[in-house]
């Protein structure tokens, strides 16, 4: 047989089981998919050892990956427990399948109102990452789905240990193993296949490079829950506090750098932007962060770098920063508009009325108001570990949980009722 007719068959070969499976998993009680959950997360603490010695291997063969990479690919004892700590949380949250809401009556004397269903399947393909095989898996079951995983080659070693965590999970709980499949081949065409199968695939999540997004938007035959950048803003108004403002500009950027929440340019109202910009500037330095400004920053910054045109709607992920300083609100509003990337932005201001506009007036997925854009993730919206984020308008926007790995379908309720 042609390698590739038989790689094809193979995935639609996944393809078929998985959809098998969607079916059991849907009518599986909560009792039984949470039962699922605290197996795979106490496999997965049992196993720790062999899940770092397998993500060491693949460590040492990522020799050429940039550092933002790395550090996503890179496990740690912490991020194991983490892991399965996120497991053990998303088997607490409510169960959103078979939900009713929004249930009235209708002069007919129907009564109309929504159910919250699975999707069914859910293919999610990811690059380095190894813990989204967990977090992936955690809440399509949850949520009533079966799904397609398909990592990078450079996680392949971490990301096959959890899957056999997973697997056995299942397994323990009596629930089908092939609710969760791992897609192993590394072949480009692999991909191909599995987002072009609407028979066997209702949503595909892509989590990766722009590239990879890019590939997967054009090729795909099945819907996609996306972003393709975080260019994320904080903006300092100037009628910001000082404490906030030098807290949150640090945390934003510093906490942590390879995530596609992490601020990338850093807005300053010219009316505090002398004062803001020498605080800012040494603990910048301090931590290594190399700033690309506009001219008016560089006054103000030693050691900046003259920003380019594309350095507005770059994301880095790396320790540097686009810093510009701007009138006002208006401006930065109309600076996020133009280059931003409608992943998170966020003002710092005791204004009010300011914050309620930027609110209103930035449309992305997260706004917020005096808090870091690295709050933008599941975990810490209370939805569980979370699936992607989507910067999309329709169906889910924003950190992607349990409700938005659910849709919604129209349920009527009569009593021998007839249409006149």
């Amino acid at each position: 047989m042609d390698p590739k007719t038989d790689l094809k068959e193979q995935i639609h070969g996944l393809g078929r089981r998985a959809r098998a499976a969607s079916h059991e998993i849907a009518r599986a009680s909560t009792r039984q998919k949470d039962d699922a959950l605290l197996a795979i997360a106490q496999e997965i603490d049992d196993a720790a050892t062999g899940i770092l010695a397998a993500n060491a291997t693949d460590m040492a063969a990522a020799a050429g990956l940039d550092s933002a990479l790395k550090d996503r690919l890179e496990l740690t004892a912490a991020r194991v427990a983490t892991m399965a700590g996120g497991l053990r949380e998303v088997a607490a949250l409510t169960d959103p399948v078979g939900e009713i809401t929004d249930l009235r009556y209708r002069p007919s004397g129907i009564q109309v109102g929504r159910m919250r269903v699975p999707l069914g399947v859910v293919g999610i393909i990811y690059e380095s990452r190894p813990n989204v095989t967990a977090d992936a898996a955690a809440l399509c079951l949850k949520a009533g789905n079966a799904a397609i995983l398909r990592g990078g080659s450079e996680a392949i070693r971490s990301n096959q240990a959890i899957a056999a965590c997973i697997r056995q999970g299942l397994e323990r709980a009596g629930l089908p193993t092939e609710a969760v499949q791992i897609l192993e081949s590394t072949d480009r065409d692999a991909v191909g296949y599995l987002v072009a199968m609407p028979e066997y695939v209702d949503v595909i999540v892509p989590r990766g490079g722009k590239g990879l997004i890019e590939r997967i938007s054009r090729e795909a035959r099945v819907p996609v829950i996306k972003h393709l950048d975080g260019v994320c803003h904080v903006y300092i108004d100037d009628r910001a506090d000082f404490d906030k403002a030098q807290r949150i500009a640090i945390n934003a950027k510093c906490q942590r750098y390879g995530t596609c929440n992490t601020m990338e340019t850093l807005l300053v109202a010219e009316a505090v932007a002398v004062p803001m910009l020498k605080l800012l500037g040494p603990l910048y330095r301090e931590r290594g962060v190399e700033i690309r400004a506009c001219p008016k920053t560089m006054a103000h910054t030693p050691g900046a770098k003259l920003a380019t045109a594309e350095d507005w709607g770059a994301e880095y992920l790396a320790p540097i920063l686009a810093v510009r300083v701007v009138a006002g609100l208006d401006e930065a509003i109309e600076h996020i508009r133009a280059y931003g990337s409608q992943h998170t932005d966020s003002i710092v201001t005791e204004d009010l009325s300011r914050a309620r506009r930027f609110l209103r007036e930035v449309d992305s997925s997260s706004v917020m108001v005096n808090a870091s854009t690295r709050f933008a993730d599941g975990f810490e919206y209370g939805l569980g570990a979370e699936i992607g984020i989507s910067t999309d308008k329709f169906h889910a926007r924003g950190p992607v949980g349990l409700e938005g790995l659910t849709s919604q379908k129209y349920v009527v309720l009569g009593d021998g009722h007839c249409r006149e």
